[in-house]
């Protein structure tokens, strides 16, 4: 009989174990409350669904996962209140070895962050809490990280968000020019440079208005008026 929310929350409230002593339980209670079969039963091999997935980090030198689910998820926990952002950094470290997995998980018992990591798209962060599991969204968020990762792509690629912003840019400075604003190529150059650093490509139409466009000495006019 499949674990109730209300339940699970209760009981990893009150827990007060280490990471290394709890991790496996919880994560096979998530299971339980999700309708998920546990790796070992998936998957007896451990091939594509397990705990201790061993890793070549990224750095060089040997690691392991705490959770593994290929085309869903790497997932690393932490002791209760310590630090996930740590916890994210070992899976950064390890993502290539776990075949780039789309979720990247951190979790200490009560606080979950997912981070998105679809190829393409920018990272999207969701963070949520044992509490928050009665809210039927956030539930459904949980079960997506098992049942259906890809509902969490972001809807925009990132380089669909950098044509946004190329031609926001592109606009304000057809309408500075419109006010008399005249450009210099030199000092808007070097701004674009940076900007065209986080894009695979800016659309040659906004590019070519942006590179004459002197944004520094916009700002300084705006900030007199």
């Amino acid at each position: 009989m499949p674990l109730t929310v209300p339940l699970f929350v209760a009981k990893w409230k009150a827990a007060s174990l280490s990471e290394r002593s709890s991790y496996q339980q919880h994560f096979l209670d998530l299971c339980s409350l999700l309708d998920v079969t546990p790796p070992a039963e998936e998957d007896p091999t451990g091939a594509s669904f397990t705990f201790e997935k061993g890793v070549t980090k990224a750095d060089g030198g040997k690691g392991f996962a705490d959770v593994w689910r290929r085309g869903c998820f790497g997932w690393e926990y932490k002791g209760k209140h310590k630090d996930l952002d740590a916890a994210y950094r070992q899976l950064q470290n390890y993502r290539e070895a776990l075949e780039n997995p789309p979720l990247l998980v951190v979790c200490d018992l009560e606080t979950f962050v997912v981070r998105t990591n679809f190829t393409g798209t920018p990272t999207e962060r969701h963070e949520f809490h044992l509490d928050d599991l009665a809210d039927t969204k956030t539930f459904g968020l949980l079960r997506n990280l098992f049942h259906a990762p890809y509902e969490l792509r972001p809807g925009k690629t990132q380089k669909e968000i950098t044509e946004k912003v190329a031609a926001k840019f592109a606009k304000l400075a057809d309408g500075l020019r419109g006010r008399g604003v005249e450009p210099e190529p030199a000092a808007s150059a070097a701004v674009v440079r940076q900007l065209r650093s986080r894009a695979d490509r800016w659309p040659v139409r906004y590019y070519n208005k942006m590179a004459t466009f002197d944004f520094c000495r916009t700002a300084e006019r705006l900030r007199s008026c």
